[in-house]
């Protein structure tokens, strides 16, 4: 298989989504040809991932040289661990499907958007991780299990299937053009608490910079590779929430003890991670870097954008 591949026909599942508009977006500037998989009106293919039988008689007769999973069941920040739950389902039950429809269209790539959580929710410290140490360990409770469950095999199936090139981009926390509006209207409204961060940091990735990694995997991306795509600057989710305060003047979250949280059971996870991850394999071999070295430089673009 060659790298470099241009004009490629594109089937992306989640293009409706906010990441998957940007997606369609930078592949499109690449030359590709993008068709959207989805249940709206907007989209090329309307199937549902979840519905294989529907999803394979959408496909049918249909030819594509890539397939990328960017689907998600998430309308909104996740904030308990049911929040998450249609969303796990989609790496388990809706890879495996849309991995029978990429085979049924004669698709040589398979591309899954996969997270740098699955790594793990715990606090790493100063190690660096790369996409070389273990990625879904175990979860240290049933909740977290069923989490990492999903990432582990979302990658699985992605690497493990015959006739498939598998890639994955391993995303840092999103923000930026579409989804940071809605944390500027939490905090406008007085409704989102952040405890300190204590020394915590999560990597960031802005929408744009991840589309772009995206079209880059598509073209120079290697078979049985994960990637991690994430800024240069980590930072913990009080102090990332700080910045989109300071930029937007609105005001900053409230400080409250960590346990107030608790009720927000998957935010209070969230907020006891700690992890910095490595991008040297995605920029030497996808040639790809962000053009937000931070949360601040691509929150500061947003803001000039708006005006």
């Amino acid at each position: 298989m060659t790298t470099n591949r241009k004009n490629q026909s594109i089937l992306l599942a989640g293009a409706s989504g906010v990441l998957g508009g940007h997606i369609t977006h930078a592949l499109t500037e690449a030359g590709h040809k993008v068709t959207g998989l989805g249940r709206g009106q907007g989209n090329g293919v309307r199937a549902d991932l979840m519905d294989r039988d529907a999803l394979l008689r959408a496909v049918d007769g249909q030819h594509f040289d890539t397939v990328i999973h960017a689907a998600t069941a998430l309308r909104k920040s996740p904030m308990r661990h049911r929040d998450m739950h249609a969303t796990d389902a989609l790496r388990v039950d809706g890879t495996a499907h849309l991995i029978e429809a990429a085979q049924a269209t004669g698709a040589s790539r398979f591309i899954s958007e996969s997270i740098v959580l699955g790594y793990g929710y715990g606090d790493f410290g100063d190690q660096l991780l790369t996409e070389g140490d273990p990625f879904g360990p175990r979860g240290t409770t049933p909740e977290l299990e069923r989490h990492l469950e999903g990432m582990r095999i979302k990658e699985q199936l992605t690497f493990g299937t015959t006739g498939l090139d598998g890639i994955a981009l391993r995303y840092g926390l999103f923000y930026g053009p579409g989804g940071t509006e809605a944390i500027v209207d939490m905090l406008r409204k007085r409704q989102l608490p952040a405890p300190g961060d204590h020394g915590r940091v999560l990597p960031w990735i802005e929408l744009t910079d991840a589309a772009r990694a995206m079209a880059a995997a598509v073209e120079h991306g290697r078979a049985g590779q994960a990637y991690n795509i994430v800024d240069r600057t980590p930072l913990g989710f009080r102090g990332h929430v700080l910045c989109v305060a300071e930029e937007f003047g609105v005001p900053k979250p409230m400080t409250v003890p960590r346990w107030l949280v608790r009720p927000m059971s998957y935010v209070h996870v969230m907020m006891q991670a700690s992890m910095r991850v490595s991008t040297a394999k995605a920029e030497r071999e996808l040639g790809w870097t962000p053009v937000y070295a931070s949360s601040r430089d691509g929150l500061a673009a947003l803001r000039a954008a708006a005006h």
